[in-house]
């Protein structure tokens, strides 16, 4: 492709990221989806580019200016902020996150500074408590610390942090893929995707310091650093919890190495990580257990295999059996990564990223809730794979944000199944044109 192409990609790239940033409304899907269509189109003419990743310093620089100018954006096409910043007051002010609801801080005598009728009204969740784990927590302290008065403030604390760890990443892909011997110009698929900077900078969704752990662990594996390794996949946990669903895959490949040193490693660094916050006063597991529980009996958006039950559900009772389907199908992901685990007969590290991303794509095709960003780390282990997938699912994914153009939320099933027909569709040609 000529420079002038390239050069076309990353206008096109650039302005629909920023658009997306800065001047989106999520309740005006037609400029939403129209503005990350223009940036998907820059991100693919950028990706197909033959180069031999003469240009990749540039690009590279690209992801860099994108994502820091995002820094500065409140967040537009989540919510979730405020419960990040409502946790980080309830932190910095002596308060367990875990342990009471929302609404028992508006009460009188349960006031804690920062936490008022204002930010309540705003949270998504007021019925449950909190579910993020004890590293995010950190960050919405330090954010609530730093700046007690301004939501602005406190967002681009967290971003800034957000925006740290994605410059590890960077780094961590350019040591993997170098490890593997891999073309280093396959770091883009992940590096400008717009999917990637618009939602973990731009709308602080925490996959991004998960992604930056997890590949620092793999990095060290590759390196036999696996006390290291074991520390570093204890702090991806404390991110999100879900690398806990990859440790299957590790069995086999530590038997003969390092097996104990690892998971020794990891239970002390991870419990102690975890220990300041549930082992506090109150039913601090009754509230943090509970909230995950809640999440696979009433959470739904954006399912594949859930909706399909649900549709079975009405036919079979004529209402929706969500408490009974999203933990049978829990269930049901659990047992088949363990199934794909233990069929596992390899025990090298470069067919790990293949497993991983095996295991995160059954995880959300089995989930009752799948949102854009949880998209990110197949995408990642994209880089490192035969399969590009996640890239379709990644533009396909913005369609949700059809759902929230009326009050009260509403999806267009049509477009998720468009959504998930079209992307399997392109896994099985994918798997038909490689064997």
């Amino acid at each position: 492709m000529h420079g002038a192409g390239r050069v076309v990609g990353g206008v096109l790239l650039a302005a629909g990221v920023l658009y997306l940033g800065f001047g989106v409304d999520r309740t005006d899907f037609t400029s939403l989806f129209l503005a990350f269509s223009v940036a998907f189109l820059g991100y693919l003419i950028v990706v197909a580019a033959r180069d031999g990743g003469a240009t990749l310093p540039y690009w590279i620089a690209l992801g860099i200016l994108l994502r820091l100018a995002l820094v500065f954006a409140f967040p537009l096409l989540s919510d979730d902020v405020y419960r990040f910043i409502w946790d980080g007051h309830l932190v910095a002010g002596g308060e367990n996150p875990f342990v009471h609801l929302p609404a028992y801080y508006l009460e009188t005598g349960h006031s804690v500074p920062g936490l008022s009728r204002e930010l309540f009204d705003r949270l998504n969740s007021q019925e449950y408590h909190s579910i993020y784990p004890p590293l995010a927590q950190a960050v919405f302290t330090v954010a609530a610390w730093i700046s007690p008065n301004s939501w602005y403030g406190a967002a681009v604390v967290m971003k800034l942090f957000l925006f740290l760890a994605e410059l590890g990443s960077l780094v961590l892909l350019v040591k993997l893929l170098s490890a593997f011997a891999l073309p280093r110009i396959r770091l883009l698929y992940y590096w400008l995707n717009p999917l990637i900077i618009t939602e973990i900078v731009g709308n602080i969704h925490f996959e991004g310091m998960m992604i930056c752990f997890l590949l620092l662990s793999l990095y060290l594996l590759t390196r036999s650093k696996y006390g290291g390794a074991a520390g570093a996949m204890a702090l991806s946990i404390a991110s999100k919890l879900l690398p806990l669903m990859l440790l299957p895959f590790l069995l086999r490949r530590l038997w003969k190495r390092s097996f104990w040193v690892f998971f020794v490693t990891l239970g002390v660094v991870t419990g102690l990580l975890f220990a300041p916050l549930l082992f506090g006063s109150g039913d601090v597991i009754g509230g943090f257990g509970g909230s995950i529980d809640l999440y696979f009996r009433k959470f739904e958006f954006n399912a594949s295999l859930y909706y399909l039950a649900r549709a079975y559900g009405y036919y079979e009772l004529g209402w929706n059996q969500i408490a009974r389907f999203g933990p049978l199908l829990a269930r049901l992901a659990v047992g088949l990564i363990l199934i794909v685990a233990l069929g596992d007969r390899t025990t090298d590290w470069k067919s790990l990223p293949g497993l991983w991303l095996a295991a995160f794509v059954l995880y959300l095709i089995c989930a009752t809730t799948v949102h854009p960003w949880y998209l990110a780390v197949p995408i990642v282990l994209t880089c490192f794979t035969r399969w590009r997938f996640p890239l379709v699912w990644s533009y396909l994914i913005m369609l949700t944000y059809t759902s929230y153009v009326d009050l009260p939320y509403r999806e267009n099933l049509w477009l998720v199944g468009v959504e998930y027909t079209t992307v399997l569709l392109f896994f099985v040609g994918e798997r038909w044109w490689k064997k």
